[in-house]
């Protein structure tokens, strides 16, 4: 495995940014030098801008988000849509560009882990060839046991190592937001490592998202385990 972690989800518009943001902004806090990269994005590029300012990188856009398409669709779509070709070489040369000059590289998917990046490529095709260990993002309330059940069988069929859950948007309103962290310890030995409350403010502002992380034990173990600190 390389050193770093890939944010993952279990749909879009679950968090996976601000959920990636606040850890970049943490590993800061204890001096790890933190590369950033957004290797797909469509419609626009606001998610692989805010990962650039969280973590103060000097890098350009070109290379924190080399594949860009303006459809909004998932990238193989919206590639034959566009009529441009995917060019996964980018990917990865981009990668390895931020990853030789940072101690870590915190990596940002796009949707689900079956999105289609290219003809034959999926997002967890892209973990596996960039091997890195995934973390999922996903939702607290009703639905989302199904979604993260249905996300860690694709990531054992392609044999990407998960080192936690994430659940987003808690308001502890529901019963499902009651029950899915503990159901979740029925179903599978992935941990939950964090229960972040819903928070419109946590999108401007990463370090609270890094504090509110830091309060959660486990995904505090889990990181320092990942970044070699002691």
């Amino acid at each position: 495995m390389n050193k770093g972690l890939f944010v993952t989800g279990t749909d879009t518009g679950i968090g996976k940014t601000v959920v990636a943001c606040g850890l970049v902004r943490l590993l800061m806090q204890w001096k790890v030098k933190v590369g950033v990269m957004k290797p797909f994005a469509t419609g626009d590029q606001d998610d692989a801008r805010l990962l650039m300012e969280a973590a103060q990188s000097e890098f350009p856009l070109s290379l924190i988000n080399p594949q860009f398409f303006k459809t909004p669709l998932a990238p193989a779509v919206a590639a034959a849509v566009e009529q441009k070709d995917v060019h996964m070489d980018q990917v990865y040369k981009a990668f390895w560009e931020i990853a030789k000059s940072h101690d870590f590289t915190i990596v940002e998917g796009i949707g689900g882990v079956r999105v289609p990046l290219a003809d034959s490529t999926s997002v967890a095709d892209l973990m596996g060839a960039l091997r890195l260990p995934a973390l999922i993002v996903a939702r607290a309330g009703l639905g989302t046991l199904n979604h993260i059940l249905l996300t860690l069988e694709a990531l054992d069929r392609a044999k990407v190592p998960v080192v936690g859950i994430i659940l987003n948007g808690d308001t502890q309103q529901t019963l499902a937001e009651k029950t899915n962290p503990e159901a979740l310890r029925e179903y599978t030995t992935v941990p939950v490592l964090a229960v972040l409350p819903q928070n419109k403010a946590y999108v401007k502002d990463p370090t609270a998202v890094a504090d509110e992380l830091a309060d959660w034990p486990l995904c505090v173990q889990v990181l320092k385990r990942l970044c070699d600190i002691r």
